[in-house]
């Protein structure tokens, strides 16, 4: 099992706990953040909380492309009625539909990302009860089951406790600036689509092994304030990178390689 095998590395290999990597696998805090770097497969990961503009497009596109993605939803986002069709639909065409926590909590402070906010008892209510808004659109726990922490921000105690309850923490593979297609222009951290999509291409170009087992982060939906929608260039830069001989499959498809 992934747990299993981080354990093993850390105890072989001495790595620091923050981040660390065996042959197939890159980790971050004891969640998998990046897949196998020796295959050109990407995965498209969408998270979703508050807003879902972006669902009908995002599904059409990969209809349209012939790939799987990953999506990540809250509990809210599950029980929204306004989401229940594109849900029922992403379901339908095969894609993988997971959990990002019930409420979107924040697990620990921004400060001391060890300082944890909330109790084994409440990570683990709030998670089941995501599952259980999951379970009414005939959601599994699919095995193996991934689970993508709310904020993607997150901590060692979170990851141990995530697997102890069956579930593999996953996060966004580090290098471009695809999560924040969120951002709106009254942030600081505003990125407009263009910024984000050339971060995507010049992070394949440099990186010796490109985008090999990326875990590609983007939202299905943003805050009406925000128009430029990535979501927009969705099927412009799957093309582009088809062209670079990428393919697209699932989390569960790229992560699955250790005989869980």
């Amino acid at each position: 099992m992934i747990r299993i095998l981080v354990v093993l590395v850390l105890l072989t290999l001495d790595l620091p706990a923050a981040e660390y990597s065996n042959a197939d696998f890159v980790y971050s805090h004891g969640a998998v953040i990046r897949g196998p770097q020796t295959e050109k497969q990407i995965a498209l990961v969408f998270t979703g909380g508050d807003f879902g503009d972006g669902g009908r497009h995002i599904r059409q596109v990969l209809r349209r492309q012939r790939i799987k993605a990953t999506f990540f939803f809250t509990g809210d986002f599950y029980r929204n009625p306004d989401f229940g069709k594109v849900i029922e639909k992403l379901k339908k065409d095969g894609h993988y539909l997971g959990p990002h926590s019930d409420k979107h909590l924040l697990y620990c402070t921004w400060e001391n990302r060890d300082s944890l906010l909330v109790s084994r008892a409440e990570f683990s209510s709030d998670l089941l009860a995501n599952y259980a808004e999951m379970e009414r659109f005939g959601i599994g726990r699919e095995q193996p089951a991934y689970f993508m922490p709310p904020y993607e921000w997150y901590n060692d105690t979170i990851a141990v406790w995530a697997g102890e309850m069956g579930v593999t923490l996953v996060n966004y593979s580090p290098g471009t600036l695809s999560s924040a297609d969120y951002t709106i222009p009254s942030m600081k951290n505003y990125r407009s689509s263009e910024v984000v999509y050339k971060s995507i291409l010049d992070y394949e170009a440099k990186d010796p092994n490109g985008l090999n087992g990326f875990l590609l982060l983007t939202h299905i939906g943003t805050h009406a304030d925000r128009a430029d929608k990535f979501y927009n260039r969705l099927d412009e830069l799957i093309r582009e990178l088809k062209t670079k001989g990428y393919s697209f499959i699932s989390i569960d498809q790229l992560l699955n390689r250790t005989g869980e």
